[in-house]
């Protein structure tokens, strides 16, 4: 069991605790982040592009020109594919760009993606997201906390649903990059988006009973 250190909102050290080894200290396997991450993204993706073929457009039901005797090739239709305003050959359908990855795989890229955030020292512990009241100034004051090297912060804070963080959800939702999710929201591309991780200690303790029993 590896420990690490808790913080305060304030970024003050108020504690540690022990998460398990096989999410947050697993060896990092990059193909199956990949896979995870192009299946996440081809998921989104509508899939709506739509090309007309040689039946679909408009005109061409009479013939160019005469079957024999012209020296030519013959054609039954002007709007053949070789035509110019004729229909598309082998053009885009609509259709799902969804793929199938197995569970073990997902599961498997999400603790590589958190090995490498504590690998890059980009994980923090938070006892508490709980604030008494919802002021988006306030928690500003929470990232330039944890921002001493004044560069541009795009961090991920992960919840428990069980924890009281809905006055840090509405503080946080209007600054640029911010993002936090539950436990059970955890996906691997707002993992590997994010340049700094904040995990409070409840989920970080789910994750890990979760995350480990593969």
């Amino acid at each position: 069991m590896a420990k690490f250190d808790v913080y305060d909102l304030s970024a003050n050290k108020v504690g540690d605790v022990e998460l398990a080894d096989s999410v947050f200290a697993a060896k990092v396997n990059e193909q199956a982040m990949f896979d995870a991450i192009l299946r996440q993204q081809s998921s989104l993706r509508q899939g709506t592009h739509k090309a007309k073929t040689r039946s679909e457009v408009s005109g061409g039901g009479r013939k160019p020109f005469r079957q024999k005797g012209t020296g030519r090739a013959r054609q039954g239709s002007s709007r053949a594919v070789q035509y110019r305003g004729g229909g598309i050959a082998f053009g885009p359908v609509p259709r799902s760009h969804t793929f199938k990855l197995n569970r073990k795989i997902r599961r498997l890229a999400l603790r590589s993606g958190l090995s490498q955030k504590v690998n890059e020292e980009k994980l923090f512990v938070l006892d508490s997201i709980e604030v008494a009241n919802i002021k988006t100034a306030e928690f500003k004051k929470v990232l330039d906390a944890f921002n001493k090297e004044n560069g541009r912060i795009k961090p991920l804070f992960v919840v428990d649903v069980e924890e009281n963080y809905e006055n840090a959800y509405l503080s946080a939702r209007n600054i640029p990059d911010v993002e936090m999710v539950t436990v059970e929201g955890l996906n691997i591309y707002d993992l590997v988006n994010a340049n700094k991780l904040f995990v409070t200690k409840a989920a970080a303790l789910k994750i890990g009973e979760v995350l480990s029993d593969d």
